[in-house]
Protein backbone atom coordinates (compact mmCIF):
# COMPACT_ATOMS: atom_id res chain seq x y z
CA UNK A 1 0.00 0.00 0.00
CA UNK A 2 1.55 3.25 -0.82
CA UNK A 3 0.51 6.31 1.10
CA UNK A 4 1.89 9.53 0.11
CA UNK A 5 1.78 12.49 2.43
CA UNK A 6 -1.81 13.88 0.70
CA UNK A 7 -2.59 10.64 1.20
CA UNK A 8 -2.21 10.81 4.95
CA UNK A 9 -3.29 14.30 5.10
CA UNK A 10 -6.78 13.81 3.41
CA UNK A 11 -7.47 10.61 4.98
CA UNK A 12 -6.40 11.84 8.48
CA UNK A 13 -8.82 15.06 8.09
CA UNK A 14 -11.62 12.88 6.12
CA UNK A 15 -11.75 10.27 9.60
CA UNK A 16 -11.92 12.64 11.62
CA UNK A 17 -14.58 14.84 10.20
CA UNK A 18 -16.87 12.18 9.40
CA UNK A 19 -16.12 10.69 12.97
CA UNK A 20 -17.42 14.14 14.27
CA UNK A 21 -20.27 14.41 11.68
CA UNK A 22 -21.87 11.02 13.39
CA UNK A 23 -22.02 12.46 16.64
CA UNK A 24 -23.05 15.51 14.69
CA UNK A 25 -26.10 13.61 13.01
CA UNK A 26 -26.72 11.38 15.90
CA UNK A 27 -27.11 14.48 18.50
CA UNK A 28 -29.42 16.24 16.08
CA UNK A 29 -31.47 13.04 15.61
CA UNK A 30 -31.92 13.05 19.54
CA UNK A 31 -32.86 16.45 19.88
CA UNK A 32 -29.64 17.69 21.28
CA UNK A 33 -28.32 21.11 20.37
CA UNK A 34 -24.99 21.48 19.12
CA UNK A 35 -23.27 24.74 19.57
CA UNK A 36 -19.75 24.52 18.16
CA UNK A 37 -18.03 22.19 15.19
CA UNK A 38 -14.32 23.06 14.57
CA UNK A 39 -11.74 21.31 12.41
CA UNK A 40 -8.11 21.26 13.49
CA UNK A 41 -6.56 22.86 16.98
CA UNK A 42 -5.20 26.47 17.35
CA UNK A 43 -5.37 30.48 16.36
CA UNK A 44 -8.83 29.93 14.47
CA UNK A 45 -8.84 30.81 10.67
CA UNK A 46 -12.13 31.15 9.63
CA UNK A 47 -15.90 30.62 10.62
CA UNK A 48 -19.24 31.60 10.41
CA UNK A 49 -22.75 30.54 11.95
CA UNK A 50 -25.37 28.45 10.51
CA UNK A 51 -29.12 27.04 12.47
CA UNK A 52 -27.67 28.16 15.43
CA UNK A 53 -24.03 26.25 15.08
CA UNK A 54 -20.87 28.23 15.29
CA UNK A 55 -18.47 26.25 12.64
CA UNK A 56 -14.66 26.92 12.77
CA UNK A 57 -12.19 26.11 11.30
CA UNK A 58 -8.27 26.37 13.18
CA UNK A 59 -5.00 26.11 11.67
CA UNK A 60 -3.62 22.81 12.96
CA UNK A 61 -5.42 20.03 11.05
CA UNK A 62 -4.79 18.09 14.24
CA UNK A 63 -8.42 16.56 15.49
CA UNK A 64 -11.67 17.85 15.29
CA UNK A 65 -14.62 18.23 17.50
CA UNK A 66 -18.52 18.70 18.09
CA UNK A 67 -19.52 21.04 21.17
CA UNK A 68 -23.11 20.04 21.84
CA UNK A 69 -25.19 20.83 25.46
CA UNK A 70 -23.93 17.98 27.72
CA UNK A 71 -26.91 18.68 30.34
CA UNK A 72 -29.17 18.08 27.87
CA UNK A 73 -27.30 15.17 26.21
CA UNK A 74 -27.64 13.84 30.27
CA UNK A 75 -31.78 14.02 30.28
CA UNK A 76 -32.01 12.01 27.58
CA UNK A 77 -32.26 8.32 27.81
CA UNK A 78 -29.50 6.01 28.37
CA UNK A 79 -30.01 4.58 24.99
CA UNK A 80 -29.81 8.10 23.30
CA UNK A 81 -26.89 9.05 25.33
CA UNK A 82 -25.18 6.22 24.57
CA UNK A 83 -26.41 6.50 20.66
CA UNK A 84 -24.78 10.06 20.24
CA UNK A 85 -21.32 8.81 22.27
CA UNK A 86 -20.87 6.07 20.18
CA UNK A 87 -21.92 7.16 16.96
CA UNK A 88 -18.71 8.34 15.85
CA UNK A 89 -17.27 5.47 16.17
CA UNK A 90 -19.80 3.26 14.22
CA UNK A 91 -19.27 5.86 11.66
CA UNK A 92 -15.24 5.15 11.86
CA UNK A 93 -15.80 1.16 12.32
CA UNK A 94 -18.22 1.59 9.04
CA UNK A 95 -15.84 3.53 6.74
CA UNK A 96 -13.18 0.96 7.84
CA UNK A 97 -15.20 -2.03 6.12
CA UNK A 98 -16.25 0.15 3.01
CA UNK A 99 -12.34 0.87 2.36
CA UNK A 100 -11.01 -2.60 3.73
CA UNK A 101 -7.71 -2.64 2.50
CA UNK A 102 -6.97 1.06 2.30
CA UNK A 103 -4.83 3.69 4.31
CA UNK A 104 -7.99 5.83 4.65
CA UNK A 105 -9.55 1.99 6.35
CA UNK A 106 -6.87 1.34 8.48
CA UNK A 107 -6.86 4.87 9.72
CA UNK A 108 -10.46 4.93 10.40
CA UNK A 109 -10.30 1.63 12.00
CA UNK A 110 -7.44 2.81 14.08
CA UNK A 111 -9.62 5.79 15.08
CA UNK A 112 -12.74 3.54 16.41
CA UNK A 113 -10.59 1.20 18.52
CA UNK A 114 -8.54 4.28 19.71
CA UNK A 115 -11.87 5.94 20.94
CA UNK A 116 -13.04 2.76 22.76
CA UNK A 117 -10.24 2.89 25.20
CA UNK A 118 -11.52 4.71 28.62
CA UNK A 119 -8.99 7.58 27.77
CA UNK A 120 -10.02 10.63 29.67
CA UNK A 121 -12.37 12.64 27.50
CA UNK A 122 -12.63 10.54 24.74
CA UNK A 123 -15.69 8.13 23.36
CA UNK A 124 -15.24 5.31 25.32
CA UNK A 125 -14.53 7.14 28.35
CA UNK A 126 -17.61 9.32 28.04
CA UNK A 127 -19.46 6.32 27.72
CA UNK A 128 -18.11 4.31 30.93
CA UNK A 129 -19.13 7.21 32.88
CA UNK A 130 -22.64 7.22 31.18
CA UNK A 131 -22.83 3.51 32.27
CA UNK A 132 -21.68 4.30 36.24
CA UNK A 133 -23.56 7.19 36.74
CA UNK A 134 -26.75 4.99 35.60
CA UNK A 135 -25.83 2.06 37.63
CA UNK A 136 -24.82 3.74 40.59
CA UNK A 137 -27.74 6.71 40.03
CA UNK A 138 -25.29 9.21 40.72
CA UNK A 139 -21.66 10.26 40.57
CA UNK A 140 -19.35 8.22 42.21
CA UNK A 141 -16.06 9.89 42.69
CA UNK A 142 -14.07 6.61 43.90
CA UNK A 143 -15.49 4.48 40.76
CA UNK A 144 -14.84 7.54 38.08
CA UNK A 145 -11.46 8.43 39.09
CA UNK A 146 -10.44 4.74 39.33
CA UNK A 147 -12.14 3.97 35.67
CA UNK A 148 -10.34 7.28 34.37
CA UNK A 149 -6.53 6.39 36.03
CA UNK A 150 -7.16 2.43 34.47
CA UNK A 151 -6.39 3.57 30.77
CA UNK A 152 -3.03 5.04 31.90
CA UNK A 153 -2.22 1.98 33.85
CA UNK A 154 -3.25 -0.45 31.53
CA UNK A 155 -1.08 1.86 29.44
CA UNK A 156 1.74 1.86 31.46
CA UNK A 157 2.00 -1.75 31.77
CA UNK A 158 1.41 -2.85 28.15
CA UNK A 159 4.37 0.20 27.47
CA UNK A 160 6.87 -1.60 30.30
CA UNK A 161 5.95 -5.29 29.22
CA UNK A 162 6.94 -4.67 25.21
CA UNK A 163 10.12 -2.72 26.92
CA UNK A 164 11.39 -5.72 29.23
CA UNK A 165 10.56 -8.40 27.14
CA UNK A 166 13.12 -8.08 25.08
Amino acid sequence: MYVSAINITLSFAGALVFHEMGHFLAARACQVPVTQAGFGWGPKLFGFRFNGVDYQLHLLPLGAYIRMDMSGLQRRPLFQQLFVLLAGIAVNLILGAIAWGTFFGTLNLVLALGNLFPLYQQDGWKTGMVIFRRVFRRPSPLVEWSFTLSAGLIGLILIMSALFSC
